[in-house]
């Protein structure tokens, strides 16, 4: 092991099945199956006949069931990962790591081990991560006995699920899914742009068409079909509401049969493998960045954390965003993307660079925390085929939570500085907790079966602070859904023990 040496990429692969249970057990993927037939098509991508004895180091991004606390295991509980998947692909790592939770990982886990083997430490890294919800929801469904139940004798670093992303004061006025925290941010963009619920979902659906066409042309799409503005931005029964301003469509897809994997090592190991310089596309530059809960962030109609991620990935591969020729942003919601491109000062209406390479977590499909890690495989293979071409990786966790961003090429760089240490941000806005006044920042609505439930907002006092609050009134919920955007109005907040409810004034 050589310290100084370049980290680079030299094999990628990818999984996906269509098994959904209605044709009974043969067949069924796991996680871990997923994971090995990603992890070994990466094994061949290098080239390398003896590939699997140089793994060194093995990490697995979290699955689902691992990554909320109490998640029950209907299928029986995989208790080691990291060495199953070592078992499965015939490596035999002296480092095996579960890494902890969040979109970001992919990304996170390739600058983390990037600066490992740059270090001196390890020489060959094997990273992988799969999903298998829509196998999982369909044995349920369909009553089919599916055993994801396995269990190996080696040792490995469980990073556990990391700090809480929830407030208590979010949990208890009803923040407690993806799409209601993303509401929020939706909301807050669509009032900063002067758009109404009508003018928002058009924007979304003129932002996420391109991605549906992109995923209807990839053999590793779980959805590949091409919607059409008119589709994506109508509610229907096949796009139906769940949290304004969001239709189904706007929103990832998790039930995916999805695995990827890619293997780093040092420049001085891809030499002594025979790896061509073809094969290698090099980790130009990284950067990652933490916030707040988002109740406590300053400013709701972008991320601080995705432009700190992104500007110092930029700046350490001493790159503008006009040198990169290939991007795959973060798709969870439209607001995500919208934030990334505000990230990089890219005009999404009029720039002509596509935003993903997959087709995007709603149409390319979610495979929870491990979606990037296709993007990068999908970065991996089209830098190979224009060797003169950068790209950039921006992964999310969270709720805009967890930033983690890599640019990429093929061209070796002049040297390689590892990623810097997460970025805090500095400042928090302070929660008021008792009956006030104040005007309406941001808001979502939340929807169940028999139509809108609760109205959620954020409203700032003339003091700077801000109010948490929720009504289930149906006069109240009219308002809110009026296509006007309510943003702006005044609103009075009573608050009864840690819960606030509001009214219009």
């Amino acid at each position: 092991m050589a310290k100084g040496d370049f980290p680079v990429l030299i094999g990628v692969g990818q999984a996906m099945s269509q098994w959904d249970g209605k044709n009974g057990a043969d067949g069924a993927p796991s996680p871990l199956s997923l994971m090995a037939d990603a992890s070994n098509a990466a094994l061949v991508d290098t080239g390398v006949s003896g590939m699997a004895a140089a793994i060194d180091a093995l990490a697995v991004v979290r699955i689902f069931e691992d990554s909320v606390p109490g998640d029950r295991h209907p299928h029986g509980h995989n208790t080691n990962l990291p060495g199953t998947l070592a078992r499965e692909t015939n490596t035999n790592p002296g480092y095996l790591v579960y890494e902890t939770v969040g979109g970001q990982s992919p990304q996170a886990l390739v600058n983390e081990f990037a600066r490992r083997i740059h270090d001196g430490e390890f020489d060959a890294v094997l990273i992988s991560g799969s999903e298998a919800n829509r196998a999982s929801k369909g044995a349920r469904k369909n009553g089919v006995e599916i055993n994801w139940a396995d269990q190996d004798a080696r040792d490995y670093e469980d990073r556990g699920l990391g700090p809480m992303m929830l407030s208590r004061g979010e949990i208890k006025h009803g923040l407690v899914t993806p799409a209601y925290f993303y509401g929020l941010f939706e909301n807050a963009i669509a009032a900063r742009e002067g758009r109404g619920r009508a003018g928002q979902r058009k924007a979304m659906a003129e932002l996420f068409q391109p991605f549906s066409a992109t995923a209807a042309k990839n053999p590793w799409s779980q959805f590949p079909q091409e919607h059409s503005v008119e589709f994506l931005s109508t509610p229907s029964r096949e796009n139906y509401e769940y949290a304004d301003p969001f239709l189904k469509w706007f929103i990832a897809q998790d039930a995916v049969n999805q695995g990827a994997a890619a293997i780093i090592v040092s420049s001085s190991k891809a030499d002594e493998l025979g790896v061509p310089e073809g094969k290698r596309v090099y980790l130009h530059g990284g950067g990652e960045a933490g916030d707040d809960h988002i109740s406590v962030r300053p400013v709701l109609d972008r991320s601080w954390a995705m432009d700190t991620a992104v500007s110092r990935a930029l700046a350490q591969a001493g790159k503008t965003t006009a040198d990169i020729h290939h991007f795959d942003l973060y798709s969870c919601f439209p607001c995500a993307v919208f934030s990334g491109a505000a990230a990089l000062g890219i005009d999404w209406k009029t720039d002509k660079r596509p935003l993903t390479l997959t087709g995007g977590l709603p149409f390319f499909g979610g495979p929870g925390n491990n979606y990037s890690l296709h993007g990068i495989a999908e970065m991996v293979a089209l830098l190979r085929e224009n060797p003169g071409n950068t790209g950039l990786v921006l992964a999310n966790g969270g709720w805009m939570t967890k930033e983690a961003a890599g640019v990429y090429s093929a061209a070796k760089p002049a040297k390689f500085t590892p990623a810097e240490k997460g970025a805090k941000p500095a400042e928090q806005v302070e929660i008021a907790t008792e009956s006030c006044e104040g005007t309406l920042e941001t808001f979502t609505v939340t929807h169940g079966k028999e139509g809108p439930e609760r109205g959620i907002i954020f409203a700032r006092l003339a003091d700077g602070r801000r109010a948490i609050a929720n009504n289930a009134d149906a006069a109240t919920l009219a308002v809110l859904r009026e296509d006007a955007s309510p943003v702006g109005r005044k609103v009075a907040i009573t608050v009864d023990g840690e819960t606030g409810s509001f009214q219009f004034k």
